[in-house]
């Protein structure tokens, strides 16, 4: 896929997005979005980090938003348990938040200019993996990006649960290693629903 780089902020470095080209916004296309977290619990923690993709309806890409790690407090990031103190250190993710000079807000108003340009406003589920976890966070950290979203959501992991249900083979069939990097989750999460489409779908 050739894309061509949108305009840099040098002051900001995580605000780097990707797109092919200025587009009218089509109601059919899908916005594709993922989140880390401080940890699970959206009343208590936090954002930090946040990708979109935007997708045609027949889930090729069509441009890749801003990845943005989000600033947050040494109070806030000591709260994170083992797991995600782990996982999102040795990503470097960690680093990225202490650095960053993103905050929540901006994060947001950022990924809302992206995905205007693709997408009408509450046309798209919100697509993505265990998604109503995301969508908890939004509502509570990003309420304009969450109402950007249709009410409607596209979780891929409700297949996969079919799968696991109705053809293990099918699931067993798939290699997938969750980075817990946001932009490369969601390339994975749209490689899994094509998976199940060519073969669990009958369409």
């Amino acid at each position: 896929m050739i894309v061509l780089r949108t305009m840099r902020y040098p002051s900001r470095p995580e605000g780097r997005g990707f797109s092919r080209k200025m587009m009218n916004p089509n109601p059919e296309n899908l916005v594709w979005i993922d989140l880390e977290m401080t940890g699970l619990d959206p009343q208590s923690d936090y954002i930090i980090e946040i990708a979109t993709i935007v997708t045609d309806k027949e889930l090729n890409v069509l441009a890749e938003g801003p990845v943005i790690a989000i600033h947050q407090t040494e109070e806030i990031l000591s709260r994170m348990d083992d797991w995600n103190r782990t996982t999102h250190g040795r990503s470097g993710l960690v680093e990225r938040v202490k650095m960053s000079l993103y905050n929540e807000v901006e994060a947001e108003e950022e990924t809302l200019r992206f995905l205007r340009q693709y997408v009408p406003p509450r046309a798209s589920p919100m697509c993505g993996n265990s998604i109503c976890q995301d969508r908890r966070f939004l509502f509570r950290c990003m309420p304009d990006l969450e109402a950007f979203f249709h009410y409607r959501n596209l979780d891929v992991s409700t297949l996969k649960e079919l799968a696991r249900r109705w053809a293990p083979g099918v699931l067993n069939s798939l290699s997938k290693d969750a980075t817990h990097q946001a932009l490369q989750d969601i390339r994975d999460s749209i490689t899994e629903l094509r998976h199940y489409r060519e073969h669990m779908l009958k369409v």
